[in-house]
């Protein structure tokens, strides 16, 4: 488990932080000033070597309240991803698998996991990407409690989805100027966040709902255990920020296979957002030479 000692300098492919928010939503907590989250995918030999991670301590629950430490995971790689098919969109709830790279990113993803405590479980999307990044991880860790729900699938983006950007701009001029209002202002705008993507798509506020209720239920089964959640970009971002009040720290930056640790309360549903986009662990495995970073392009 991650310490919440606020943000610390010097952490390759990831950063901590303490942002807490309520039941209620009301966030709490010193956030960072804001901070760069890119952190380049570096490669080196073919072969998926783990450079070693040393497991942080737990850090003991306060008060009455009993907190699941949740290790949420981006997907690995899609040949979408690599050939940026879908480019500033995402590829929503549509169904690719990953590629080579991506099974080699959850292969390294999963040995930094098992340094890191055996989970109790792990939740994924049911969508193929994330599912079989679970099941590498899975069997790397030992575990063989592994639930698959569509309460972790990607944003529906309606009209967009599996549109290259001249596509979705050509094709589908008004439906993509509604996704770029929620782009633009980073997901902050209150009207555009209520705002529904045509032909079937979703709000950020119902992304949002969707993904914190089922964390939540997953907090309330697994009091003071750790579990694992493989999710999508968009969801993942969102959970992030959920946790953030507006305006702080948290962008666009969460590369393929990156951690992103929450400490949620199965008691009060009080959340505390511990580390994002940490990929450190890809750091110095060449097999990634020529991979997508995964910067929103494609979730």
């Amino acid at each position: 488990m991650l310490a919440t000692s606020g943000c610390r300098s010097g952490q390759r492919g990831g950063f901590f932080l303490q942002a807490a928010v309520n039941a209620d939503g009301i966030s709490g907590g010193y956030p960072p000033s804001r901070l760069r989250l890119r952190q380049e995918l570096r490669l080196a030999g073919a072969t998926a070597t783990h450079r070693a991670m040393s497991p942080t301590p737990a850090a003991p629950p306060s008060g009455d309240e009993e907190f699941t430490e949740v290790v949420v995971v981006r997907h690995g790689e899609t040949t979408w991803n690599a050939s940026h098919i879908i480019q500033i969109l995402q590829q929503g709830q549509l169904d690719p698998e990953l590629n080579e790279i991506g099974r080699q990113q959850a292969l390294v993803v999963a040995h930094r996991l098992s340094k890191e405590g055996k989970p109790a479980a792990i939740y994924s999307s049911d969508l193929k990407r994330a599912a079989e990044t679970a099941e590498i991880v899975a069997k790397v860790c030992g575990v063989t409690n592994l639930v698959v729900n569509e309460a972790l699938r990607e944003m529906h983006m309606g009209y967009l989805q599996g549109l290259k950007w001249d596509d979705a701009v050509n094709k589908n001029p008004d439906v993509f100027r509604s996704f770029g209002i929620f782009e633009i202002t980073e997901g902050s705008d209150p009207d555009s966040r209520n705002k529904e993507i045509p032909g079937g798509g979703e709000s950020l506020n119902q992304l949002t709902e969707r993904c914190v209720s089922y964390l939540n239920k997953i907090a309330q089964e697994h009091r003071g255990e750790r579990v694992v959640v493989v999710s999508h970009y968009a969801a993942i971002l969102e959970l992030c920020r959920y946790t953030d009040p507006p305006n702080g720290s948290i962008r666009r930056k969460i590369p393929n296979t990156s951690l992103n640790v929450f400490r949620i309360s199965g008691v009060t549903g009080k959340w505390i957002l511990e580390r994002y986009g940490d990929d450190s662990h890809v750091d110095g495995n060449d097999f990634l030479e020529n991979s997508f970073s995964g910067d929103g392009a494609s979730a």
